[in-house]
């Protein structure tokens, strides 16, 4: 329960980091639309990513771990087209919207574990 947790909390933080830091990411609605947004991002990353990981593993293997940004800049992207408040101009912003909830998941993540320890 604690998993899920981080990562709901990884995609409000990271989205809300992506719209104050990243040229090109607007957020224009209102803030719960921004947590709604990030908490979808956040489920999305727990039990979604990890079955796209599963039927990709080939494709991951063959170029080295490089699809997994595929995958990642791909779920970033669908959150972008179901809320319309949240507007990514570009492959280059979608490119460090995505750099930046993999770097908060990644820390949160960590956190969440040490936490439990």
């Amino acid at each position: 329960m604690q998993r899920i947790f981080w990562h709901i909390v990884a995609g409000i933080a990271s989205l809300w980091l992506a719209t104050k830091f990243v040229s090109g990411v607007s957020f224009t609605g209102d803030i719960k639309y921004l947590i709604l947004a990030g908490a979808i991002l956040g489920l999305i990353n727990f039990f979604i990513k990890p079955l796209l990981n599963l039927i990709t593993l080939p494709l991951r293997v063959l170029t080295l771990g490089l699809f997994s940004l595929v995958i990642n800049m791909l779920i970033v992207w669908l959150i972008d087209v179901l809320f319309v408040e949240l507007e990514i101009i570009g492959l280059v912003p979608l490119f460090w919207t995505t750099a930046i909830v993999w770097l908060v998941s990644m820390f949160l993540g960590v956190y969440g574990q040490n936490k439990n320890n």
